[in-house]
């Protein structure tokens, strides 16, 4: 009698570890991911390079590949891009080399269940202007502020402009996959919250502040526009990547400093230890 009885008791339980264990696995399984984004999403330069199409810069070793990876995703689907901006989700995106990226939203479908949505610092040209202009600025005053005093409050409106069209686009993803989970994901740091290295990153020494300023400002309001639609989850990047800016040392940088490497990372941009890093953030977030 009590033989019968541990036996039923193992019994018991081997079934409520393998039940509880299935639950847990399918819990933890996406069915159909689909990564939408710029190119902070899609990894221009990071080995190795895809071609469909080659101009979008989108690397299997970005975060949305590691990502999909890691979870074990049944099917994956990244039409992420460089140069793109939230109109691109609804309209083709021209590329060099004469290629096109059709809209990215076209990716979804109706059991798609996983999205990532990494996007805004095209806006308006907001990074290709901070980029582009400010270590020629740096010249002027290498102690100043001269790229705050070029922009004034030109960045601080066009990323508050960048608000409304991420919420539509949250929408749109909505509308054609109103199942699945939906993250946006913030921008890693650049700058280091304190000191300064301008032989890798340019920028005069009191412009480090306003760039730490400008991507805080973008993230909060990524943030504030996942809050708004109420259904989406937006996850912080910059937070983590403290010590991984672009003036890091000893290879713990993320992001990639002013000198393009073609076999690496293009400049200003995250290196293959961010993705990995960013990867790592948003499966924590998931799991």
């Amino acid at each position: 009698m009590r033989i019968a009885r541990l036996l039923t008791a193992v019994v018991s339980a081997a079934t409520l570890l393998t039940t509880t264990a299935a639950a847990a696995s399918a819990e933890a399984r996406f069915h159909h991911y689909v990564a939408l984004g710029d190119s902070y999403t899609s990894g221009p330069f990071i080995p190795t390079q895809r071609l469909d199409p080659l101009g979008c810069g989108r690397s299997t070793a970005n975060y949305p590949s590691v990502l999909a990876d890691k979870l074990d995703v049944a099917k994956f689907t990244d039409v992420s891009c460089a140069g793109a901006d939230t109109t691109n989700m609804t309209r083709p995106q021209g590329v060099p080399f004469n290629g096109t990226n059709p809209p990215q939203l076209g990716a979804l479908r109706v059991d798609t269940d996983l999205v990532t949505l990494g996007i805004g610092g095209n806006d308006y040209g907001v990074f290709g202007s901070l980029t582009s202009t400010c270590p020629g600025l740096r010249a002027s005053d290498p102690t100043g502020s001269p790229c705050e005093e070029h922009f004034g409050d030109a960045i601080t409106k066009a990323i508050d402009n960048t608000g409304p069209r991420v919420e539509a686009v949250l929408a749109a993803i909505h509308e054609r996959s109103p199942k699945a989970r939906v993250l946006v994901i913030g921008y890693p740091r650049i700058a280091p919250d304190r000191g300064y290295c301008p032989d890798v990153l340019p920028f005069a020494d009191g412009d480090y502040a306003w760039l730490n300023g400008v991507e805080e400002k973008l993230n909060q309001t990524l943030s504030d526009a996942a809050d708004a639609d109420g259904d989406a989850e937006y996850v912080d990047t910059f937070g983590p990547s403290r010590g991984h800016d672009a003036c890091a040392r000893g290879g713990s940088a993320w992001i990639n400093g002013k000198d393009q490497d073609v076999f690496q990372a293009a400049a200003y941009h995250p290196l293959k230890a961010g993705m990995a890093g960013v990867a790592a953030v948003v499966l924590s977030r998931l799991r």
